[in-house]
């Protein structure tokens, strides 16, 4: 008798935890999904502003603690990503505040870590899910802004550390860096493939990270897609 009860205990334990996880994950992905609108819809009004900069800051530590909850469903991933994150948002504060002590590459290179890994889990989520609905669809798309953010940020740090910078501007309008909304503007232009040429990659690694994420928005776009068709094509097959 003891040991039906306890196996019965023990399923009602795991139902309870996957039922937790899956209402977690809901929520983070949708709020990972919302914070990365905000950052792109609001980046360009608040720039120039003279708050800009701290603004664009909250909005960034925004997406990452958002990517932190997307992410943290088992206790192995939430402690790894809590240590990329602390670096990266603690970082990106301490460089608006004493850009004098603390350079932007250190916040740079652990949000380039803490990024990669939550792309790497969404995309692990979407590819393990049995059938499309809300969370696939919000993790998408979250996967493929987060991918030209992360883009944005290589190319900014590449362009720190590069003599003379690794980038040739080719128009006398707004700021020549890469930097800020330059840095998304022109991560995004290369994901998508449509190379307008008003700001052109000059260093050998520039134009590897640009030829790399060209490449990756023409695949993403492909296997998502089939992937997604895939998931709904075998729902359907199931309900008939």
């Amino acid at each position: 008798m003891t040991a039906p009860r306890e196996a019965t205990a023990r399923a009602k334990e795991l139902v309870k935890a996957r039922a937790g996880r899956l209402r977690f994950r809901r929520f983070s992905t949708v709020g990972l999904l919302f914070a990365l609108g905000l950052l792109f819809i609001c980046a360009p009004f608040v720039e120039e502003l003279k708050d800009g900069s701290l603004v664009l800051s909250i909005l960034l530590s925004l997406v990452l603690i958002a990517g932190v909850l997307s992410v943290a469903d088992r206790k192995h991933v939430l402690v790894v990503v809590i240590l990329l994150a602390i670096p990266a948002v603690g970082g990106r504060w301490l460089n608006h505040f004493r850009p004098d002590l603390f350079p932007p590459r250190v916040f740079l290179i652990a949000g380039l870590l803490l990024i990669a890994f939550v792309i790497a889990n969404l995309l692990r989520f979407i590819l393990r899910a049995p059938s499309v609905n809300t969370e696939v669809l919000c993790a998408s798309i979250s996967a493929y802004l987060m991918l030209g953010l992360v883009w944005a940020m290589a190319y900014w740090l590449v362009d720190r550390l590069t003599p003379g910078g690794a980038f040739s501007f080719n128009t006398s309008a707004g700021p020549r860096s890469i930097e800020g909304l330059n840095g998304l503007y022109f991560s995004f232009v290369t994901l998508s493939t449509l190379g307008y040429g008003d700001i052109t990659p000059v260093s050998r690694i520039a134009r590897w990270l640009a030829a790399m994420e060209a490449i990756t928005g023409l695949l993403y776009v492909a296997v998502l897609i089939a992937r997604l068709v895939s998931l709904y094509s075998s729902s359907k097959s199931d309900d008939s």
